[in-house]
């Protein structure tokens, strides 16, 4: 326990009680309240006024000296009655704290940053997807929260995919998938980065206790015995927003839970920094299309892409670093002819056939990756015939590899899949009639335990699943898998003409949607926009996915679902 401090009484005062010694070390100590003696003895009653100074006494600012000494005497005891409320109120660890600086709010979110990053997610894209977009939407609010002078945010609310970890505890609030990952919804609308932070922790259930130790500023060592959480969360009666003005959180997050925003409002709100962004980033757009094109006619490749989307300035770096290999290695690069190029997380050849360049590597990597092109070459010659022998012995059904629905495989790795399902169907020696499923599509799932029909018309075939099963399922559903199948081509139709209409009378610069966004939401998207008039999207990007944002170079994300 501190030792306590009381000033001496001030002189030429009178009080009505003098404050006693400090008590002893580990003894209880009481709170002197030092009141003011009546109104008779105070020198406010003498003859003298304000600012009339007695004899040996000063004016400050036009009070005596005595008067503000008073003053100060008179307040003094409210000081520990103020820091005994605290104690009652908050965890003792917390009150010798202060709020968290930048760089230890990214040391503390640490466990949450490994347990969400999108390279963790690389074998499933729509889970990796939304993590990204979250991640941008917590870095602009954390970023929002540090910039000085800010009053309040608006409550922001976020979706993870959280993977299991050692920190992780399961605690029956929340579903673990087959995949080893669950999703976790949670609301930001602290104020200050000590809370918010700890919001995020407890949100997906990680542990906080690395808080205190990441830096003396942050939090002293809790006194022995103390609790280290919050008992419970506080909660200020109404009285305390109605007398000092500020507003209720609570109001504010209900308010924001029972208001959605429209799209005619964002749109609004949004449009300034838009074309500012937009208008930034011309000169480099017109850069990566140059860049593009010439390494394509230089190289003969059938395209360029990138797997993940990163900005124009980070594509364009990309592209030069290519560029001064060819310059000074062309020879090499020889082997590329007629590839399509895409620029992603890890070197290699990917299931479909693409040439993958990892953005961290360095060109002794690339250069590497491109003499073992033909042997790469020979791996995918071998695959197709792998595809062409399973599909023999299930009918006629054609596999194939979807890059947005299926993980991000490399070619050696899909060849394993491959090879593991036909040595299974070869020993059961299923009785498929041959070209019984010629026209429908399947593809091969190392994550699922059970046969599924997609909504496109696709089966998603597990690759331990049995045999025998499979057969059945693939029998009873293959009229339905016809049919979603056209229904899927239709669909497709619906929405390449939406989108060419939708072009024309906004006069959009661009329009496309992430992968995550089916045929059918983008159709009733674009079908309810065509209704609106909006001059605001004339000359923009705009990209139909699950959340508003502005993203970096100016382009214009709208969820499907929009409101009026």
């Amino acid at each position: 326990m501190r030792k306590s401090y009381a000033p001496p009484p001030p002189p030429n005062s009178t009080t009505c009680s003098s404050s006693p010694p400090a008590p002893a070390r580990g003894t209880v100590r009481r709170v002197p309240v030092s009141l003011p003696c009546p109104r008779a003895h105070s020198p406010l009653n003498q003859t003298s006024g304000v600012g009339e100074a007695l004899p040996g006494q000063a004016v400050i600012n036009g009070f005596r000296e005595v008067d503000l000494q008073q003053h100060i005497e008179m307040f003094f005891h409210l000081r520990p009655i103020r820091r005994l409320c605290l104690e009652k109120i908050l965890p003792p660890w917390l009150l010798h704290s202060r709020t968290l600086s930048g760089a230890e709010a990214v040391n503390a979110l640490r466990p949450f940053y490994f347990a969400v990053h999108p390279d963790f997610f690389g074998q499933h894209p729509r889970e990796r997807e939304i993590n990204e977009n979250s991640l941008k939407k917590l870095s602009a609010y954390l970023e929002n929260l540090q910039k000085p002078g800010f009053k309040s945010l608006k409550p922001t609310q976020l979706t993870f995919y959280v993977r299991e970890t050692e920190q992780t505890s399961s605690d029956g609030h929340e579903s673990l998938n087959v995949l080893g990952f669950r999703a976790v919804t949670l609301t930001l609308h602290s104020r200050d980065l000590l809370s918010t932070v700890l919001n995020i922790l407890n949100s997906c259930s990680l542990s906080t206790k690395h808080i205190r130790s990441l830096s003396p500023n942050v939090a002293s060592e809790a006194p022995k015995g103390a609790k280290r959480t919050f008992d419970r969360p506080i909660k200020w009666d109404k009285t305390y927003y109605s007398f000092t003005g500020f507003k209720d959180p609570e109001e504010e997050l209900e308010k924001v839970q029972r208001m959605e925003t429209s799209l005619m409002s964002w749109l609004n709100s949004n449009e300034k920094s838009a074309i500012k962004k937009l208008t930034n980033s011309l000169p480099l757009r017109e850069e990566l299309n140059r860049l593009k094109e010439e390494l394509s006619r230089q190289l003969l490749l059938a395209d360029i892409r990138w797997q993940r989307s990163w900005g124009i300035a980070h594509r364009c770096s990309q592209l030069h670093s290519l560029a001064r290999l060819a310059q000074h290695n062309l020879e090499v690069l020889q082997n590329v002819k007629g590839c399509t190029i895409v620029f992603t997380d890890r070197s290699g050849m990917s299931a479909s056939g693409h040439v993958m360049l990892g953005t961290m590597d360095v060109h002794h990597h690339w250069t590497k990756l491109f003499e073992r092109l033909p042997s790469y070459f020979a791996l995918q010659r071998k695959l197709v015939l792998l595809e062409d022998r399973i599909s023999y012995l299930l009918g006629g059904i054609q596999v194939v590899y979807l890059e947005e629905l299926q993980p991000a495989l490399t070619i050696e790795e899909y060849y394993a899949l491959l090879d593991g399902f036909c040595s299974r169907l070869l020993k059961s020696r299923l009785p498929f009639h041959p070209r019984s499923l010629r026209g429908l599509q399947m593809i091969l799932d190392s994550d699922r335990y059970a046969p599924s029909l997609h909504e496109l018309g696709h089966f998603n075939i597990p690759a331990l699943c049995d045999p025998v099963s499979l057969q059945w399922f693939i029998f009873t559903k293959a009229a339905q898998a016809r049919e979603n199948m056209k229904r899927k081509e239709e669909l497709k139709m619906i929405e390449n003409e939406l989108i060419h209409a939708s072009i024309k009378k906004f006069s959009l610069k661009k329009l496309y949607k992430e992968p995550s966004v089916s045929s059918a939401q983008m159709i009733d998207c674009l079908k309810r926009l065509l209704d609106q008039s909006l001059p605001y999207l004339q000359g923009m990007h705009v990209c139909v996915s699950h959340f508003y944002s502005v993203m970096q170079d100016g382009d214009l994300c709208i969820p499907w679902n929009w409101k009026r």
